[in-house]
């Protein structure tokens, strides 16, 4: 038609092209998306529900088949409570059997090792001064004799048990200061000797608590 304006049909250029390819990428890409989103939302809800109310749950319904509830194996005297079975006490008196050494004194609020390795020259004193400090109290006894658990830290700070060997080489101190015959301590330590559960899971092991509870008993 005369005088009518000419339109310009721009063609199609790379750069066009680009910009359509890039667009239907980002929306397969974002369908992708949300294929993969939805499934692990949901395994993510699954897994918290699982790992943070179920099992906690499950674990609070076995502890309370165990000794004590849950809430720990009390050992009383009398009606009194004076401790708990599975966490060590600190025992000095030349009269009672002594517990292991304690790198946190036996706070169980803030169970832990030394975590000093055996090279350490700090570590190596610590265990020197706990050798000679025992064989002082325990003047029979030669130092090859002393077990290692005597002189060293548990992990855990807190161990309540000694093997029977850490239990027997005290037995002349302790007989010694309460005037009763060696036979009778050493008999009250066999006595209290728990062996390993099952009979294989475990080393045989005395608890000190319960021998010192005991030891109090004799006349």
């Amino acid at each position: 038609m005369a005088g009518a304006p000419l339109v310009l049909i721009k063609p199609v250029t790379h750069q066009s092209h680009n910009f359509f390819t890039t667009l239907k990428i980002e929306i397969f890409k974002n369908k992708k998306m949300k294929k993969y989103l939805l499934p692990s939302l949901k395994l993510t809800l699954v897994l918290i529900v699982i790992c943070s109310v179920i099992y906690p749950l499950f674990i609070a319904a076995i502890a309370k088949l165990a000794p004590g509830g849950g809430k720990g194996e009390t050992v009383s005297v009398n009606g009194k409570v004076v401790g708990y079975a599975n966490i060590g006490q600190k025992f000095t008196n030349d009269k009672y059997f002594w517990s292991r050494p304690s790198a946190v004194d036996y706070n169980a609020a803030g169970s832990a090792g030394s975590n000093k390795g055996p090279s350490n020259p700090d570590y190596l004193k610590q265990v020197q001064d706990r050798l000679d400090t025992f064989l002082v109290h325990n003047p029979g006894v030669k130092k090859e004799e002393v077990p290692s658990e005597l002189v060293t830290a548990s992990g855990s700070g807190l161990d309540p048990d000694l093997s029977p060997e850490g239990a027997f080489v005290q037995v002349a101190r302790v007989a010694k200061i309460r005037n009763i015959s060696s036979e009778k301590v050493t008999a009250l330590v066999n006595q209290q000797i728990q062996n390993p559960l099952l009979g294989m899971l475990g080393p045989k092991k005395v608890n000190v608590l319960k021998l010192n509870i005991e030891l109090d008993k004799i006349k």
